[in-house]
């Protein structure tokens, strides 16, 4: 008999949560969106680039969150890796036309941008159905705008813009009753 197997699913269960996200709908077809499954060592250390980055843009939010990430079992980056636009000259990146946007150099801070506003939309949806497929697999779990900016800040994954879920099996929920950073 083996006591307490359910975390030995959790990479399977994870792996299923990035199926959600890889066939969520994308703008015009286009899939622009890039999948990581980050693992203990991994985890540890983006944790401690999240407390670094912390320091750096006196982000205090950081270093509660790399508790989380440290504390869950699991994490997953979903990002974006922007191969172009959609040519609707629809001015929500903040420029007249597509062109115009193509043209001016992209910048870094956490994330290099910007990007079609198409492309942040396609991101969003595919984190929304990553984390209700996690949901539906009474996996708990949280975004963290945190684990992304810093796996992007520190060059970790290839993504200009990235949004971690850790994903937690417990008897409690640990990303709840987290302490206010205010």
């Amino acid at each position: 008999m083996k006591k307490n197997p359910e975390i030995e699913v959790l990479e399977s269960l994870a792996k299923t949560i990035l199926v959600a996200a890889r066939t969520a709908p994308k703008g015009k077809g286009v899939d622009d969106i890039v999948t990581f499954l980050v693992h203990d060592d991994e985890r540890m250390y983006l944790a401690d680039k999240m407390e670094e980055l912390s320091e750096i843009k006196d982000m205090k939010f950081l270093i509660r969150d790399a508790k989380n990430v440290r504390d869950a079992d699991l994490l997953v980056l979903i990002g974006l890796k922007s191969s172009g636009v959609s040519s609707l000259n629809c001015g929500a990146c903040g420029f007249k036309t597509c062109k115009e946007m193509l043209e001016n150099k992209k910048v870094k801070v956490e994330f290099t941008g910007p990007h079609c506003m198409i492309k942040y939309v396609d991101l969003g949806i595919a984190v929304g159905s990553a984390v209700a497929k996690a949901k539906d697999l009474c996996v708990d779990n949280r975004i963290m705008y945190s684990a992304g900016a810093a796996a992007c800040y520190f060059d970790m994954i290839d993504a200009d813009v990235a949004m971690a879920v850790p994903l937690s099996v417990k008897g409690k929920n640990i990303f709840f009753d987290r302490p206010s950073t205010r």
